[in-house]
C-alpha cells in the first residue's frame, strides 16, 4: 500500500508564462497518477481571490498523490515539467494523512 504525500510548490515571481507552456506536460503527469488510482487531490493556488486569476496567475500548487515513499514523492516532484521550466521557486513534500472524508 503506497502512502499520501503533499507536494506543495511555490510559483516564482512572473512565472506566469513558463507555467502555461509547461502546462500540458505537467498535466499529463498529474493524470497518469490519477489514470493509476494514486491521486488524491491537485490544483493551483491562484495568486488572487479568483477562480481566474487572469495575468495575476498563481502562486504556487498542490498535489496529493500516493507514493511508495517520502523519497519517491520528492524524486516525482523534482521531475516535474514546472521545474525544469522554472517556474517553482521551492518544493515542500511532506506526508500526508487523510483523515476526511
Amino acid at each position: 500500500m503506497t502512502s499520501w504525500y503533499a507536494i506543495i510548490s511555490e510559483d516564482k515571481t512572473d512565472s506566469l508564462p513558463r507555467r502555461l507552456n509547461a502546462r500540458p506536460a505537467h498535466l499529463a503527469r498529474i493524470k497518469a497518477l490519477q489514470d493509476e488510482g494514486r491521486l488524491l487531490l491537485a490544483g493551483p493556488f491562484p495568486a488572487i481571490d479568483s477562480a481566474d486569476p487572469g495575468p495575476a496567475g498563481f502562486s504556487g500548487s498542490l498535489i496529493v498523490a500516493g507514493f511508495d515513499s517520502l523519497a519517491a514523492a520528492q524524486d516525482w516532484a523534482d521531475n516535474d515539467p514546472y521545474v525544469q521550466a522554472d517556474v517553482y521557486a521551492n518544493i515542500d513534500v511532506k506526508p500526508f494523512r487523510k483523515v476526511l472524508p
